[in-house]
């Protein structure tokens, strides 16, 4: 399955690990192509766009070919995860196995359930909620697929994200309120160190693991700064703005009453844990074997802060 020549296609392109992607691999000079529904841009100059339903085989077939690396970035509201990420799993397996590609799938830390301590590649998966539960069936599923020798598959894992791109509570609920003079909120406690995820280095890290051989058929946690409280975050967003920090706190019954008028807060309660007790990833795995430059909390906060200013 050699890399060089082929695409780097991109699945689920204009959510937000699918734009870090597309911009990560440009900035790169790799041939990208983008690939969601409608595949809106605006996209860095070179970047082949492609519409597709991932939920068609034959669309994804399309989008895959001539593809040597295949990332797998889409996703869907909380509510559709059983019906549709199974069959898109199988689709996507089937597309980049047609291309003869390296499969590069996004995946989250769901599936270890309330962790008992820092959290590493060989944790076990014991997820008591249907989305961890359902993200155990997946790694299962495209593990199975690089183990059958079907197609060449690596899992990345990120923690929760910020960054220009990102859909995130950390996006949602912090820096765009702080950027318009809002009070910010944060899930469960504001005094337990949680990992963040940067986006653009969680790109990084994804290239990384589909253009390196030594990292095929393993799941790997990708670099990211060393875990802060929330408190910490909200505050350093508030003095890069230079302003006093606004905090309030949504604990589980806040969310359990505005989850009656919004599923998406409703759904979001199974896995509220992860900000209620210590919830750190444990990266070590990848950077002992590829080396790691991680972007320093403040300056990551800047950069967003900036692109979202000269966006809105």
């Amino acid at each position: 399955m050699p890399e060089a020549g082929g695409y780097h296609v991109v699945l689920g392109a204009t959510g937000g690990a699918g734009r870090a992607l597309v911009g990560e691999l440009a900035r790169q000079g790799r041939r990208v192509r983008a690939v969601s529904r409608r595949a809106a841009g605006p996209w860095p100059n070179g970047v082949e766009t492609v519409p597709a339903d991932l939920m068609r085989s034959e669309d994804v077939r399309k989008a895959c070919k001539d593809a040597a690396v295949v990332y797998h970035a889409a996703n869907v509201p909380y509510s559709q995860w059983q019906r549709v990420l199974p069959a898109m799993a199988d689709n996507v397996i089937a597309g980049a196995s047609a291309a003869d590609a390296v499969l590069v799938v996004v995946d989250n830390l769901y599936m270890y359930g309330p962790p008992s301590g820092s959290m590493t590649e060989d944790t076990p998966r014991r997820a008591t909620g249907a989305k961890g539960q359902l993200r155990v069936r997946l790694e299962e599923k495209f593990l199975a697929a690089h183990a059958s020798r079907r197609v060449g598959v690596v899992i990345g894992r990120g923690s929760d994200f910020y960054g220009p791109q990102a859909n995130s509570a950390a996006n949602q609920l912090v820096i765009k309120p702080a950027l318009q003079g809002k009070t910010a909120s944060w899930l469960g406690s504001l005094d337990v160190p949680h990992t963040l995820t940067y986006l653009p280095d969680f790109a990084r890290g994804l290239v990384t693991l589909g253009t390196n051989a030594r990292a095929w058929g393993e799941v790997w946690h990708i670099p990211s700064g060393p875990p802060v409280t929330g408190r910490t975050f909200i505050t350093e967003v508030y003095e890069e703005l230079g302003q006093q920090p606004r905090i309030r706190r949504l604990g589980r019954g806040m969310m359990t009453l505005a989850g009656l008028f919004n599923r998406q807060i409703r759904e979001a309660r199974e896995v509220l844990y992860q900000f209620e007790q210590h919830f750190v990833m444990n990266t070590s795995k990848f950077e002992q074997t590829f080396g790691a430059t991680v972007t320093p909390l403040r300056e990551g906060i800047r950069e967003t802060l900036s692109e979202l200013r000269a966006t809105s």
